[in-house]
């Protein structure tokens, strides 16, 4: 099982909340862990959301 990288989904986002600073437009939710890690713990399972973001020429 391959560990998912928020930081290289397209999903992912920074807000500017304090408490909760990472944020996953697929799922819909913020939190101050990486959102990945926070499905992993209620699922069981990885997420399945994954997209890579776009390579920038």
């Amino acid at each position: 099982m391959e560990k998912v990288d928020c930081f290289k989904c397209r999903q992912f986002y920074v807000t500017w909340d304090q408490r909760s600073p990472r944020g996953c437009r697929a799922y819909g939710f913020k939190s101050k862990q990486l959102p990945a890690a926070v499905v992993l713990q209620a699922s069981g399972h990885p997420c399945y959301q994954f997209s890579p973001k776009l390579k920038k020429q």
